[in-house]
């Protein structure tokens, strides 16, 4: 088996799919990109078993292969050439040639045979798949706006990812670690029923690489969920668990209404957490109609700081307590915004903060757990 390819082409395609090569695992064949050449079209897998990436390109052939090739070796290799045609070549035992115009290499590869299979959502079955288009960029933000609240445990799987929950006002991101929520809604993107799917961190990290200005397809199956972008396929599995009841933890009651600069109040924050006790990280808000007195102690290092940021309220006077690195996050991930609105009860209750100004077909909002003051 033969075939030539030019060495950028083929770098820019492996750098695209090398991400869902592990860097660890206790299984040697998932170190390595999968070939296949059918009909002149060059496919290359990888695969952790969770997230599987493959791209294509075409190539001059002389037959149809598969086989497979050490990932890392191979990826560094094509890197470290400056642009070029790279001639592959199979010589029996094992052995690959590769030939450039300047030099003479040989690699082994292994049967395609032990190679996992890689799932495709061609085998749904009928009337289980489910297909929504949806613009990168679009998507792209809804995974920078939510993925920071995506739960780290493993005692709580169904938390572990990124809900997508398609209802009658349309897509909803769902993110929550226990402390805080994203809730995310697109209403211009809809399906005929109502739908669940868990698509898990790992998937969520290499998309927000690799997404851009272009439309993505997505499919969704049971257990599974496909990607589609112009020239690569992303496949993962879906977390098969119940999502919890997010909507029970969102309160209804909330009257007390505060509106303040997003930055003004996160310049405050940040330097309040300088002045936090490293294990606890609270941070004090005082609120009152016009000022928020923002404070914070820490006793072992006898420091303390306490801030005044303008803003506009209206409800009872309120002290109320955060995790100060709770509470930047969420105002990182706001930071586009110029004001935001925090609406509150009690110093027991959760908070909910949402942008002041509403996009066009769109709707966030971030959920807080407060803190207990020692008063």
């Amino acid at each position: 088996m033969e075939f030539k390819v030019n060495s950028k082409e083929l770098e820019k395609l492996l750098n695209r799919i090398f991400p869902a090569v592990p860097s660890r695992t206790p299984m040697p064949i998932l170190e390595n990109f999968l070939f296949e050449i059918k009909d002149g079209l060059l496919t290359i897998y990888a695969t952790d078993l969770e997230i599987s990436l493959k791209s294509s390109l075409n190539v001059v052939a002389d037959e149809d292969f598969k086989m497979v090739v050490p990932a890392r070796l191979l990826f560094d290799f094509v890197k470290s050439l400056k642009e070029t045609t790279i001639h592959f070549k199979t010589i029996g035992n094992g052995k690959l040639n590769l030939t450039t115009d300047i030099g003479k290499y040989s690699i082994s590869y292994l049967d395609a045979g032990e190679f996992p299979e890689i799932p495709t959502i061609s085998n749904a079955e009928a009337g289980e798949l489910n297909e929504i288009t949806i613009n990168g960029d679009e998507l792209k933000e809804a995974f920078e706006r939510s993925a920071f609240a995506i739960s780290k445990e493993e005692i709580r799987p169904a938390m572990m990812g990124v809900l997508f929950e398609f209802g009658e006002e349309g897509l909803r991101f769902v993110t929550t670690d226990g402390h805080r929520l994203v809730n995310l809604l697109k209403k211009n993107i809809k399906l005929d029923s109502f739908q669940q799917y868990i698509v898990p961190e790992r998937a969520v990290s290499v998309l927000t690489k690799i997404l851009d200005q272009k439309d993505v397809n997505i499919y969704f199956t049971k257990t599974h969920a496909a990607f589609k972008l112009t020239d690569i396929e992303l496949i993962t599995r879906l977390i098969g668990y119940k999502y919890p009841d997010y909507m029970s933890v969102i309160p209804l009651e909330n009257e007390f209404l505060l509106k303040v600069k997003t930055k003004e109040l996160h310049e405050s924050i940040r330097r309040m957490m300088l002045f936090t006790t490293s294990n606890l990280r609270k941070v004090k808000l005082t609120i009152n109609k016009e000022v928020i007195d923002v404070s914070a102690e820490d006793v072992d290092l006898g420091a303390s700081g306490e801030e005044k940021v303008t803003c506009d309220y209206k409800g009872e006077p309120i002290e109320i307590g955060f995790n100060s690195a709770y509470l930047s996050d969420i105002l990182t991930h706001l930071g586009s915004e110029e004001e935001i609105r925090f609406k509150l009860h009690s110093p027991t209750k959760a908070v909910i903060i949402e942008p002041v100004e509403k996009k066009e077909n769109q709707e966030l909002m971030m959920l807080l757990m407060p803190v207990r003051l020692n008063n």
